[in-house]
């Protein structure tokens, strides 16, 4: 698969000739189940688009039962800014129902595979991305990370994921799932690619009130490998990963002190408060993003006998069991005489996790840390919710302080599946995140 700066150099014929071929080749291996659909918004490079970003005149459906039938009516403002960038929208890819989930099981287009093993999950919720992309069926792809959802598929799938600070991608057309959390961001071959991408659709929107006012400028024609930083590692915030991953986190260290970097060991707070503080947030506003979908104003109406029942009838049949849950959880966590024990407790606990963070990078510029607890599981392997959900304790606290973070493949195990982790910055420190990730990944393929 040719990368997307060597894509970003062909004619419009041959970019034609390519999205034919790469069709075939999608048509030709419809098990994986990466893509939704492979319809496209234009002549331009093409990229895979994750269900929950709207593409005008698509069905976009978040991977759910209750939007089918829907077509977005305007483009989101990243496939406005791909657009104008000589890239254009090509497929949607599956994805967990409303982005709720980490193994893209709850579709209701059913699993996608791994491509490095079948009878693996690819991760979630931006799985279909990630496989797409890892199995050569994509250039590069767009996802949403809102507790890890594009750096963990990408960790199981062998390929970069680039979650941005907050307030840095437009959320203008992105299906809300928790608002404060959500972040668009690349998913590609190479750290080079996810910077050039990154570069695309970054920026402030005024459509979006949570985007940021303020012009970094570019950072993929700035990219500098030798650039020397400081490195803080977790050793006690890793002691429940695999042998796997503590292998790779090992060769990690030793591959970036041969690049010059400085390695000093840090604390963070135990990721038990992070689970808590993001499951409450996420689901108290989740369960109020999803509440337009009742079958009047949105969703897929399943008529009932009254106004109440068809309320009831519409989400009963269009929400899956995962979405189900958390908007009951969701609701119990905002109800009267609960607010306060959790939905506020939890506020604060995300504020000492931000400032926790903010005492480390007073004194280092990058963060290592594992992605997921272990490779990629067997289907079926977490269907205990709570399992699940454990599943993300290395992701989940990124997202709640709003740091930008970057996937990068390791190694691989014995039996072949790539093992990711981390880089993580502060915020807006984007430079210095791909500055790193790119010394990384040239050490290692140097190796």
């Amino acid at each position: 698969m040719i990368t997307l700066k060597e894509a970003m150099g062909l004619s419009k014929e041959e970019l034609t000739a390519f999205k034919d071929d790469l069709r075939q080749k999608i048509e030709a291996d419809p098990e994986l189940n990466a893509y939704i659909a492979t319809e496209s918004s234009g002549d331009g490079v093409p990229i895979a688009i994750k269900d929950n970003i709207q593409v005008k005149d698509w069905s976009v459906t978040s991977g759910s039962n209750i939007l089918q039938g829907y077509i977005a009516p305007y483009n989101a403002t990243v496939i406005e800014k791909l657009e104008s960038a000589g890239l254009s929208a090509f497929g949607r890819t599956n994805m967990d129902e409303f982005a709720m989930g980490s193994t893209t099981e709850s579709s209701f287009y059913g699993k996608t595979q791994n491509p490095h093993d079948r009878d693996c999950v690819p991760g979630g919720s931006s799985g279909g991305s990630a496989a797409a992309v890892g199995a050569g069926l994509a250039i590069a792809a767009l996802g949403s990370d809102t507790g890890g959802s594009i750096r963990q598929p990408a960790a199981f799938c062998g390929i970069v994921g680039m979650k941005p600070t907050y307030g840095r991608v437009s959320r203008y057309g992105l299906g809300a799932y928790a608002s404060s959390l959500d972040q668009i961001g690349p998913m590609t071959q190479n750290v080079e690619d996810a910077a050039i991408l990154y570069d695309i659709i970054s920026g402030h929107d005024v459509k979006d009130s949570t985007s940021v006012e303020r012009d970094d400028g570019k950072v993929s024609d700035k990219l500098d490998a030798s650039r020397k930083l400081t490195i803080a590692v977790l050793p006690e915030y890793i002691a429940d990963a695999s042998d796997d991953v503590k292998h790779a986190y090992e060769k990690a260290i030793d591959a970036l002190k041969a690049a010059g970097h400085t390695i000093v060991e840090k604390q963070l707070l135990d990721a038990k408060y992070d689970i808590s503080a993001y499951y409450i947030t996420a689901t108290a506003e989740a369960t109020t993003n999803l509440a337009r979908y009742d079958g009047i104003r949105y969703g897929n109406r399943q008529e009932g006998k009254n106004l109440v029942d068809t309320f009831v009838q519409t989400r009963s049949q269009g929400f899956g069991d995962e979405v189900k849950r958390r908007i009951l959880l969701g609701n119990f966590v905002l109800s009267s005489g609960y607010y306060d024990a959790y939905y506020v407790k939890a506020q604060k606990v995300r504020h000492l996790i931000k400032d926790e963070y903010a005492k480390v990078f007073e004194h280092v510029d990058l963060i290592l840390s594992p992605v997921a607890p272990g490779t990629a599981n067997k289907f079926g392997a977490l269907a205990d919710p709570m399992e699940m959900k454990l599943s993300d304790l290395y992701t989940l606290s990124v997202n709640l302080a709003g740091l930008p973070a970057i996937s990068i493949p390791v190694e691989k195990t014995a039996g072949g599946m790539p093992v990711g982790l981390q880089l993580i910055a502060a915020p807006f420190e984007e430079q210095t995140l791909f500055d790193g990730a790119l010394s990384l990944e040239q050490q290692l393929d140097h190796n």
